[in-house]
């Protein structure tokens, strides 16, 4: 992550001020001084869940439906933010911005997971993704600028760590079964 390299520092007050910049630094944990990506990441598991636990009344189809429905509307959002905040910050792409991964993670809730481990495992699959970047994510990365680019490569990170946890849940089943 190029963002990752720039020495400009941004505080907490600075945010307060722009609800641009508090969104794309997904409300203060894009400022951990230690793997914000990661730290960021967890919002999205919150909202992953609670919009699960909104729709489940009305069944698998509901969740899922609503899950694709707001991440696409929070991506859209998404490339409007995280491109802004990387140009008031003159950086591609900066580390704290973290608005991407909250979204990307979200796409991953569509395996439906029961349980804290199944959780754990979605953000485990996608952060190894985001992190490694397997082809064609470096490539978009390295490729597409922008707010696009910062969006894109995280929603892609998310369908492999998708593909993963579904493959280890089938695998676990199977081992198991």
């Amino acid at each position: 992550m190029t963002g990752a390299k720039t020495s400009r520092r941004i505080r907490l007050a600075e945010l307060g001020r722009s609800p641009v910049m508090w969104l794309a630094f997904g409300g203060g944990t894009g400022l951990s001084p230690r793997a914000p990506g990661t730290v960021g990441t967890l919002p999205g598991l919150l909202l992953g869940w609670l919009l699960m636990m909104l729709a489940a009344p009305w069944g698998d189809v509901a969740v899922i439906s609503l899950l694709l429905a707001v991440t696409l509307v929070l991506s859209v959002l998404g490339v409007y933010l995280c491109g802004e905040a990387s140009r008031r910050l003159g950086v591609h792409d900066h580390g704290g911005i973290v608005f991407d991964e909250i979204v990307g993670v979200l796409l991953v809730f569509v395996s439906l997971p029961e349980t804290w481990w199944q959780v754990a495992l979605i953000f485990l699959w996608f952060r190894v993704f985001d992190v490694i970047k397997p082809w064609p994510i470096g490539w978009l990365d390295r490729r597409v600028h922008g707010g696009l680019g910062i969006m894109l490569d995280d929603l892609l990170a998310g369908v492999y760590a998708l593909l993963a946890v579904w493959l280890s849940l089938w695998g676990i089943g199977a081992v198991a079964g």
